[in-house]
Parts: C-alpha cells; sequence; structure tokens
C-alpha cells in the first residue's frame, strides 16, 4: 500500500464512521512516519490497512467499517486494497503509546485527521503478534536502519503489566538476534 492508497481508506473510513479521528494501527502505520520510497518493500507489502478509532466504545465504528471497506466488499474489489476495522484494544501496545501518535499533515485524507502509531511502537506490537508476516516487517524495517533497537527494547519492557515473562523474554531474544556484531 502507498500513501495514496492509504489515503483513499482514512476518507472512506473517517466518513463511514463518522468520525475524523482515524487511528492507523497496523503495518500500514508506517506511512505516518515515512514516504513508501523510504521503506523496504516488506513495510508496503500489505494491501491492508488496520483502522481503529479512539473513541469507540462499542467497536460500532469499526464494525461499519469493516463492512463498508472491508476484505470481500465492492471497495476491495474495485482498488485492490482495503480497510481492517479493529478495536484499539486489540493491539498489545506500551505505555506511553497514545502520547506519542504521529499525526503528519495528510490533505488528501479529508475529511480523517490521522494518527499513527511511532514506529517502534508499532515494531513492538507486531513482536507480540509475532506472526511471520509481522516478523518479517520488524526486520526489513530493522535491516533498513529505521528501528533504534535500544529504543525497542525500551518499548518491550513498557508493555502492559499482563504480558508474561515468556513473550517479554522472547522479544527481547529477537531484539538481541538483530543487532550485528
Amino acid at each position: 500500500m502507498n500513501r495514496t492508497q492509504l489515503a483513499h481508506v482514512l476518507r472512506s473510513a473517517s466518513r463511514i464512521a463518522n468520525d475524523r479521528d482515524v487511528l492507523v494501527v497496523g503495518s500500514q502505520a508506517i506511512l505516518g512516519s515515512r514516504d513508501e520510497d523510504e521503506l523496504p518493500a516488506e513495510a508496503t507489502a500489505s494491501m491492508e490497512a488496520d483502522i481503529a478509532f479512539l473513541d469507540d466504545v462499542d467497536r460500532a465504528k469499526a464494525d461499519e467499517v469493516e463492512g463498508g471497506i472491508g476484505e470481500f466488499s465492492a471497495f476491495h474489489e474495485q482498488f485492490g486494497y482495503y480497510a481492517e476495522g479493529v478495536h484499539v484494544d486489540t493491539v498489545t501496545l506500551p505505555s506511553g503509546w497514545a502520547e506519542r501518535l504521529l499525526r503528519p499533515e495528510l490533505p488528501d485524507s479529508e475529511p480523517a485527521q490521522a494518527a499513527f502509531l511511532e514506529p517502534h511502537d508499532l515494531v513492538a506490537s507486531k513482536l507480540v503478534a509475532g506472526r511471520m508476516k509481522d516478523l518479517a516487517f520488524a526486520g526489513a524495517l530493522v535491516r533498513a536502519g529505521l528501528i533504534d533497537l535500544d529504543v525497542l527494547v525500551e518499548r518491550i519492557l513498557a508493555l502492559p503489566d499482563e504480558t508474561q515473562q515468556s513473550v517479554i523474554d522472547r522479544l527481547i531474544g529477537w531484539v538481541e538476534s538483530q543487532r550485528t556484531p
């Protein structure tokens, strides 16, 4: 996905949910900090943007987005990319993530006023998810020099208290494996 496609998803999601405050929480949140031409191919390979709303207690807005422009929708069929409506609580994030949200100017996304996870928060959440595609995404950003491993360790250590120590240990082990001797 590129920024133009993401802006289209953001515009559409904002209109569907009647909420300007759109939050990008999945891998495409990296487009809030970098243009696609500055990113490795693995970082923009997904044709799905995970969209949440800060004010969506009952998940109704996420459901509306999912139904309107989600996978297998007419939107997806027409454009080849789509939104997955998610609730922010489905993503495990380090404490303080909301204060670090990025809010770049994206005029093409109006009426959405999009917020994006900060890259280290994003990578920490991807490592918690731990799927192969998440690890490939995180590894690509690290190899491209876009993630400071020491900051990433700080974010991992700031994951919610209910995160099991074995998960923390696994994530720290992954980070250490990324350090070049």
